[in-house]
């Protein structure tokens, strides 16, 4: 029986068009280009006691010649995403069920911070891993092992949904039931049929 479900946050409960895409087709940046930015700064971002991410921004963006702030950049980058109502109400009615719901996912302070202004994120979800808070950078397995011990979870007891097969193969790899998310319906069969 499942007693939790682990979902990734972006991909999932969130959908965006690829940031690589938008700076290609907004600011010329070829996703060539931007994409090795991207995995080079996040890499820093992502980890506890990382610097303010914008720091990390800031010279690739003067190099590319965009002149944001720092809030117009949070702004263009967050606010294109948008929630997936029926992921929230699926994860409200299997907290209504007994089941724990968690969020796991790689993300930075700030981006974390303007997430925890969603009321719907205290409303669906027992709680929330970041990678920046925990220091667990998945695929690394302790991300879903610290999970499983501090709430007394066997794994066999336990689903995970991500976008990235990296991510399902480090959950399968410590017993836990993973799946590719390719949709919410396809999410919510799997999570009620197993």
């Amino acid at each position: 029986m499942n007693k939790a479900i682990i979902f990734d946050l972006n991909g999932i409960f969130l959908q965006a068009p690829k940031l690589s895409e938008r700076f290609e087709k907004d600011f010329g940046i070829p996703v060539s280009e931007f994409v090795p930015k991207l995995s080079e700064i996040m890499a820093k971002s992502r980890q506890p006691n990382a610097g303010r991410s914008f720091d990390y921004w800031e010279p690739a963006l003067r190099a590319w010649n965009i002149n944001l702030t720092e809030q117009e950049f949070w702004d263009y980058w967050f606010k294109a995403e948008k929630v997936s109502d029926a992921m929230v109400a699926f994860a409200k009615e299997l907290r209504g069920k007994g089941i724990k719901v968690f969020i796991l996912s790689n993300n930075f302070k700030e981006r974390a911070e303007y997430y925890g202004s969603y009321p719907w994120v205290h409303e669906a979800v027992d709680k929330v891993y970041f990678s920046w808070q925990t220091g667990f950078v998945k695929p690394d397995i302790r991300a879903w092992t610290s999970i499983l011990a501090e709430h007394d979870i066997r794994p066999s007891d336990c689903l995970y949904f991500d976008d990235q097969e990296k991510n399902v193969k480090a959950a399968e790899s410590v017993g836990i039931r993973s799946h590719i998310f390719t949709d919410e319906a396809d999410l919510i069969r799997k999570s009620v049929f197993e």
